[in-house]
């Protein structure tokens, strides 16, 4: 048997677990005897934070972790963006970043997706900041 996850979590935080939406009223550290999915609040992104083509792809895998006995479409989703991004994609670290996520997708370990898109955010900010740099300037 897998050694229990011990999670902290202060007053008013909230965490998902399988699906449901628990908040604590106080500070409480839980015990995860067994494998659940879940996300700590800070890890939860907002659909209005989702506004480059990689947080669009979080934004669709942490979808899949919170509803993974219904995830049809967002699997439908997820594989047509991230073609997307394989399409416009140049840079080797981010390719092989969307492979990596690609196989835990694959082995429905969406919280090691997830954890390997937040490791990618960086690299497509530099992208798109190169870009625009790159993009001549409008004149009014």
């Amino acid at each position: 048997m897998k050694k229990p996850m011990c999670i902290s979590l202060r007053g008013g935080e909230r965490i998902y677990v399988n699906g449901a939406v628990l908040r604590v009223d106080r500070k409480v550290t839980l015990e995860l005897i067994n494998d659940v999915a879940f996300l700590l609040e800070g890890q939860v992104m907002q659909v209005a934070d989702a506004t480059t083509p990689l947080r669009q792809l979080y934004f669709v895998v942490q979808l899949m972790l919170m509803s993974p006995h219904d995830n049809e479409d967002a699997t439908a989703v997820y594989r047509e963006q991230r073609c997307a991004l394989l399409a416009v994609a140049e840079n080797t670290e981010m390719l092989l970043g969307l492979e990596a996520v690609e196989e835990l997708v694959g082995a429905k370990r969406y919280y090691d997706a997830l954890r390997k898109l937040r490791t990618l955010f960086d690299i497509e900010q530099s992208i798109l900041s190169n870009s625009e740099l790159l993009t001549p300037a409008k004149i009014a």
